[in-house]
């Protein structure tokens, strides 16, 4: 088959942008490639030397497609996702809007790939605050079946987008000149310029955020296992791209902290550092293609570890996860 149509839809957001760059890093091959925005303002994109000007969406100009990327809204994603995989188009869809539906592959190459398959053409992209976790750990789940996992995640501010980001630099310049912080039209919750809050999302009656409950509910449906207890803290601090997680795990079964050692180094898409003077920040990993372990320590309690993980949220979080699944989709249908 020949080469794909590929379109982008999101093209200024983030994830967007990272996107963009990666397909033209990682040598996409495509016979076409469209970018969407949301056609409110004459905005035009750069992509191999060349201008283009995104377009609002449409059904029309989407259905000449053969992989739709999608970098936007869950809203977005809704209103066309479903209706181009059910004409055959490839969607690969980076929103949380159908992380959770059953006929929907969450997919994470190095854990489901194999999910992959022309009859699911509409893919999910998980949770970018999860990924370290569910990359770093799956082999140990495999071997050892892990029971429980407590964690705290310490989440960039880019996660929430271009406005947020805004509001952590002009909050940092007002504070720096020592000037009152301007709290008017805010996207975030609280200050976030020399804070941090225990909120990423709002709170159901049980008092999880839309983040931590999306944490336990796709961590469960990506290793596929019901039965593991998570409890989390979804943390947002003053950093601009790199989300980390401190996280403690419970296995069923036995284990020892040279064959943990070893797994971890050889798990696909995950860097294992050994030594903890070695330990990962979200400066070490910005940009790179995969996630970090560091920080092994044996707790007290039995059969339970402690990890520090680290991962770009707009790279494996996001937009490289959804290259990869492009990049496999290409290997076995279009080549």
């Amino acid at each position: 088959m020949d080469k794909p149509t590929v379109s982008v839809v999101g093209a200024f957001g983030l994830v967007g942008r990272e996107l963009i760059e990666l397909i033209e890093k990682r040598k996409i091959p495509f016979s076409d490639i469209k970018f969407f925005g949301s056609g409110n303002k004459k905005r035009y994109i750069t992509f191999k030397n060349k201008r283009y000007i995104p377009a609002k969406p449409d059904m029309k100009s989407l259905m000449s497609s053969d992989i739709v990327f999608f970098v936007s809204s869950d809203e977005v994603s809704k209103e066309y996702a479903k209706n181009l995989a059910q004409n055959g188009i490839w969607c690969i869809d980076d929103s949380s809007a159908f992380r959770m539906d059953r006929d929907v592959p969450l997919v994470i190459p190095e854990i489901n790939g194999n999910l992959i398959n022309e009859k699911n053409r509409l893919i999910a992209g998980p949770n970018c605050s999860l990924t370290p976790l569910a990359v770093s750990c799956f082999n140990i789940h495999k071997k050892y079946q892990i029971s429980e996992i407590r964690l705290s995640t310490y989440q960039a501010v880019s996660g929430a987008g271009w406005r947020a980001l805004n509001e952590l630099f002009d909050e940092t310049k007002s504070f720096i000149k020592g000037e009152r912080l301007v709290m008017k039209d805010k996207v975030l919750p609280r200050q976030i310029a020399f804070n941090l809050f225990p909120q990423v999302g709002s709170f159901d009656e049980d008092g999880n955020s839309v983040e931590e409950n999306k944490i336990s509910d796709e961590m469960r449906k990506i290793w596929n296992d019901d039965k593991i207890k998570i409890s989390s803290y979804a943390v947002r601090v003053p950093v601009i791209r790199g989300h980390s997680l401190s996280v403690w795990i419970k296995t069923r079964k036995e284990w020892n902290l040279i064959d943990i050692k070893k797994i971890l180094s050889h798990t696909d898409g995950c860097k294992f550092f050994p030594e903890h003077k070695d330990y990962q920040t979200p400066v070490d990993v910005e940009k790179k293609y995969y996630v970090t372990a560091s920080r092994l320590k044996k707790t007290p309690f039995k059969n339970e570890f402690s990890l520090w993980l680290c991962g770009d949220n707009l790279y494996k979080g996001a937009a490289l996860n959804s290259v990869q699944i492009a990049e496999i989709i290409i290997k076995k249908y279009f080549n």
